[in-house]
Parts: C-alpha cells; structure tokens; sequence
C-alpha cells in the first residue's frame, strides 16, 4: 500500500468490536491506564511494539520499574515483557495497564482472605476462583445497601479503602420479552426459552420465530439471535422482542 494510502491511526477497540483485521496505518491506538480504571487514549506507529514502548506511548518511563500487563477480552491478565514485541494484531487486547507497585492487595471470597498482587482483579478471575454453582452469581458486599452483582467482563479496584469481600449466592436475572417482565434463573438464556417465554407451548412446523436483544451482559451488546444461539443478559433490563411468522 502506498504511504499516502495509508489511514491516520486505527483503533485496536474498534477493531475488536467490528470483528475485523488492524488496517495498516501510522498509528494504532489502545487504552492504557496506570494502576487504576482511568484508561487513556494513546498510540503507537508499530502494530508491534516493544512493551516498553507501549509504556513510553503514556509517557512513563520503562526505567521506573513498570509492570505492565495486557487486559484479554476473558478478563485475564497478560504480562507484557518490556524488551520483547506485543503484537497488536494478534493478542485481541485493547486495554493495557502499568503498575508501579509490589503491595498486596486483600479481599474475601466466600469468607476466605485473599492476596492479590495487583490492585486491579477482573469479574473473569472472581469467576474462576470463587468457582460458584449452577445459578449462583459473585456479588460484591455493600454493606446496608444491595450487594452489587459482578460481571465477569468489568473490573474492580482493590486500591479502594477498606477491604473487598466478595460472595456468592443464587440469583435472578429480570428481562423483557414483547415489553413483559421476566424472570430467568441462569445468567445465559437460548434462543428457545425466550421464544416459550414469547409464544408458550408446542408450535407448528410452519411456524418461524426470529428475534432481537439489547441491553445484552455479552457482547455484541444487541442483535439478532437464531435458532440455538444464547446471549448473556443483564441482571435487570435485557430486552427481546419475538416475531411470529407462519409459513403458507
């Protein structure tokens, strides 16, 4: 491709979200944040650039004793090696962050103490240590208030004051179908229980049913879903609407 052809900059997070290959350009763009949530826009001209140039792109000096670590779309934590390339195109991570630190950071999940080495920890990594049962959820404890349902997909700060405690319990989960609340007991829902939850019991062979969502807890966060198909939904306000066809 010819220089002049070349875009600007492309994003890595569009990228992602639009199921497509970076684009050669002059400049490819992630988030980055330093040991908190508060993600910054920043770029690099190299899809695949040293760790400690994507350091250097947020203008920290790699010489500072950075850690820095890659945040994958399961929620996971990948170390990024400072003198050896990250490829862009390759790891599905938009979002990066760099920890000036060697604190422990303490929480409880289900009533054990834990330490964790960064003062960042992901639903996905709760998900995976608390181990919950079928129809159970992990909930962060708010004390005098509603304990707050963690998505495996967000993150927490453990820098906060105090100290996390985390649980698990069985939950529900409230949803529209046709503009009529529901009820599901199970974080993902089929295609086919939302269609019974629509029209109830048996149907004809030449009966077709097609369906939309928004508000979804998975991404793409709305649009269609067919036959087989599941989608995670929110705790409270996942929306489906079912259309009945008969086939002549």
């Amino acid at each position: 491709m010819n220089t002049e052809e070349l875009l600007d900059y492309d994003d890595l997070g569009d990228a992602l979200r639009e199921g497509r290959a970076l684009r050669p350009a002059r400049g490819y763009r992630f988030l980055l944040a330093q040991g908190d949530l508060n993600f910054q826009s920043r770029q690099v001209s190299d899809p695949v650039p040293l760790g400690r140039q994507l350091l250097e792109a947020g203008t920290l000096d790699p010489r500072d004793g950075y850690s820095l670590f890659a945040i994958l779309p399961s929620g996971d934590f990948e170390d990024v090696r400072l003198n050896e390339p990250f490829d862009l195109r390759e790891h599905g991570a938009e979002r990066f962050v760099a920890f000036l630190t060697d604190r422990d950071f303490k929480l409880t999940l289900k009533c054990d103490e834990l330490r964790w080495g960064k003062p960042i920890i992901s639903g996905a990594v709760l998900y995976g240590l608390a181990k919950p049962g079928e129809g159970e959820a992990v909930f962060l404890e708010v004390p005098g208030g509603e304990d707050r349902l963690i998505e495996h997909g967000e993150l927490i700060d453990l820098a906060e004051p105090g100290i996390e405690r985390f649980i698990t319990a069985r939950v529900t989960f409230e949803i529209i179908v046709n503009s009529r609340p529901r009820t599901v007991n199970a974080r993902t829902v089929t295609f086919e229980q939302i269609v019974q939850l629509a029209f109830p019991g048996q149907h004809e062979p030449n009966v077709v049913f097609s369906m939309t969502y928004r508000h979804a807890a998975s991404t793409p966060h709305a649009g269609e879903l067919g036959a087989g198909g599941s989608v995670d939904v929110k705790k409270k306000g996942t929306v489906f609407n079912v259309t009945r066809t008969v086939q002549s």
